[in-house]
């Protein structure tokens, strides 16, 4: 088989047991790889409503993409699979680094994990040798203790997948730690992995991956790195990383600060991607497998009080979740909450929205110093915030046995109308730091997004047109470049879907999202021809987009199993109901109305019922998921047409 292995690897932790099967030639047709095939994995073990996150029934998939492993750029991802503890639904995750490439080069194109280990146990991979091994030693060990402890034992050229005390603790923001710095962060898939005791997965390879037409495919593999090193997005993400836009967000008063009260910050020049370079925090910038952008960083402390403080980041999601978010306008700050994260195994993005709640809660007397275990929250208090994050991650007395929950169930424990300041929407997962008030296109897709809203499964970021390349897209989507506006709600459904597929079929590849929907240099007609290239598997880019159309609506229908409907299509009801503070759109609102015509649009667009947002019969079938209309059938959940 070329470009994928033709192998996905189940272990059963439960009956210890390994066993390998063929990948099915027909779902590199229709699923392509990774998130693809990863949602028919999940549709075919876990459809059943009954299986929820905690089930020894539900499965963790792990599958780097279609064409990771190659020489084609920026294509070293990892899609992580399961269902999701923070919202019961729908969950997909997606990581850097180089373990997905490790797992190519073992042989393997999928991993499905089954069942619960009795004891702390973790899986070692090495080519064709697979072992499940139980280790009580590991647990308690922190990522980086962790990933020390594993490579003693298989070798410093292994790569590991890891979880924290986070993970341990079921916390529900936990994340999943690969190759130390890149995190499978929002969900809480880590969870997952700690309820099934599965602490690690190590992993080392030697075999080749084939292309079936090398000269081809070398040809399109050259032609996407020279579109990507004139991108002026790509420019821009390796020198400053993804913090190098927090000056320029903060200027359109589009920055969250303070539980998403204020939008714009004085002197916010501490806590963007130059702060971090210029001021020599930043020691290197990482690239991950086959990569030619390197936007990740690797940032210390070389003096003062917190001297050795180092780790990989801070990204632009945790300088705003960490930074500006609870009041703390500090380089320092912000790197030592984030090694803190990165150490336990923590999502940067979660664990700043819970704390913000946290704060917001104790200022208006909803939490008491008896809630906090005596923690006096506000904004701006390093050490306190620390602590609750600490809390957090190890689910340490009151406070950090509700913070360890999420917004979802800390809302419904402590009452009093906390939803109303809790951002997040009926999902349950707590949102990225994108402004959605004074960005249209974000706002539809986050509210459609379906393991909850944040920019992770469609990224709109052309609507900005902030390149040429980006309107470009723009007027290629719309047919005029005047929708390359985020204030206009109109098109919006159209950027929306467009995105979905493209965003789907990057990562079906195994592609980095920054490559195809922040800088373009990788589109839907190179991807096509790339894979065409190196599967022998005829492919053009409508084909290919529609391949996404398919992922989309199967993981739309995983939600509709489990009750998913029109009203968990919202917003945090700050945003829908308070105006945003600041800046030239001061008061707008993602109101209800809005998003409302907004949703039926897309939809119409997606041929889906208005009122209970799910899919028709006929669209299943058009889309060749005729099995999954028949079992959504028996449950009465197809509308009628």
């Amino acid at each position: 088989m070329y470009a994928h292995q033709g192998s996905i690897l189940h272990v059963d932790l439960t009956e210890d047991k390994i066993w390998k099967e063929p990948l099915p030639e027909e779902w590199r047709k229709l699923y392509v790889g990774s998130r693809g095939i990863n949602a028919r994995l999940l549709w075919d073990y876990c459809k059943d409503p009954d299986i929820t996150w905690d089930d020894p029934r539900n499965v963790i998939i792990y599958a780097p993409g279609a064409v990771t492993g190659t020489t084609a750029p920026a294509s070293g991802r990892t899609s992580v699979t399961t269902v999701g503890c923070t919202t019961g639904l729908y969950l997909k995750s997606n990581m850097g680094g180089h373990w997905g490439a490790e797992l190519k080069f073992a042989g393997y194109d999928h991993i499905v994990v089954h069942g619960e280990a009795e004891r702390p146990s973790y899986i070692e991979i090495n080519d064709d040798h697979v072992d499940i091994h139980e280790d009580t030693d590991l647990w308690g060990k922190d990522v980086l203790e962790t990933d020390t402890y594993l490579k003693k034992k298989h070798g410093y050229d292994s790569k590991g997948l890891y979880i924290g005390p986070a993970g341990e603790k079921l916390v529900r923001g936990a994340s999943i730690m690969g190759s130390c710095y890149h995190a499978a962060g929002r969900g809480g898939g880590a969870a997952v992995m700690g309820v099934k005791n599965l602490k690690a997965i190590s992993v080392k390879g030697t075999k080749p991956i084939r292309v079936k037409d090398p000269k081809r495919f070398a040809e399109v593999a050259k032609e996407m790195r020279e579109l990507l090193i004139e991108d002026s997005g790509a420019q821009g993400l390796h020198e400053h990383g993804t913090a190098g836009s927090m000056a320029g967000v903060n200027e359109l008063h589009a920055l969250p600060g303070k539980n998403w009260q204020t939008g714009h910050t004085e002197n916010v020049y501490p806590i963007t991607g130059q702060a971090v370079t210029e001021q020599g925090y930043l020691k290197r910038r990482v690239a991950c497998f086959g990569c030619t952008i390197g936007c990740h960083r690797y940032s210390e402390i070389d003096e003062g009080p917190h001297a050795g403080i180092a780790s990989g980041g801070p990204e632009y999601e945790t300088l705003g979740a960490l930074g500006n978010g609870p009041g703390l306008v500090d380089t320092e700050a912000v790197l030592i909450l984030n090694e803190i994260c990165n150490r336990l195994g923590l999502d940067t993005i979660t664990a700043g929205t819970v704390v913000q709640w946290a704060i917001e809660s104790y200022e208006r007397g909803v939490l008491t110093k008896e809630d906090t275990d005596g923690l006096e929250l506000g904004w701006g208090k390093l050490e306190e915030t620390k602590e609750a994050i600490i809390k957090m991650a190890e689910r340490d007395g009151s406070l950090g046995n509700l913070m360890g929950d999420g917004l979802k169930i800390a809302t419904e424990q402590v009452g009093q109308e906390s939803y109303k300041w809790a951002i997040m929407n009926s999902k349950g997962l707590e949102q990225s730091n994108v402004e959605t008030r004074s960005a249209k296109a974000y706002a539809l897709a986050f509210a459609v997004n379906p393991r909850g809203n944040d920019h992770l499964m469609t990224e709109t970021f052309a609507e900005f047109g902030a390149s040429p390349e980006a309107v470009e897209v723009i007027e290629k989507i719309t047919g005029d470049k005047k929708y390359a506006t985020p204030h206009s709600t109109e098109k919006r459904a159209e950027i929306v879907r467009w995105h979905e597929d493209c965003y789907e079929i990057t990562e079906a590849l195994g592609f980095c999202v920054f490559t195809s929907t922040a800088a373009f240099g990788v589109n839907p007609d190179n991807m096509a021809r790339l894979y065409e290239a190196a599967t022998g598997i005829e492919m053009d880019e409508e084909t290919l987009m529609r391949t996404g159309r398919r992922v989309v609506t199967l993981e739309k229908a995983f939600n509709v199993t489990r009750g998913a409907t029109r009203k968990h299509d919202d917003l945090p009801y700050r945003l829908m109901h308070e105006g945003a503070a600041s800046g030239p759109l001061k008061g707008e609102t993602n109101n209800p109305e809005e998003l409302a015509k907004m949703l039926d649009r897309y939809y119409t667009l997606h041929e889906w019922d208005l009122k209970t947002s799910w899919p028709y019969r006929s669209t299943y079938e058009k889309l060749q998921l005729d099995d999954v209309a028949d079992y959504l059938e028996r449950f009465g959940r197809l509308p009628e047409e």
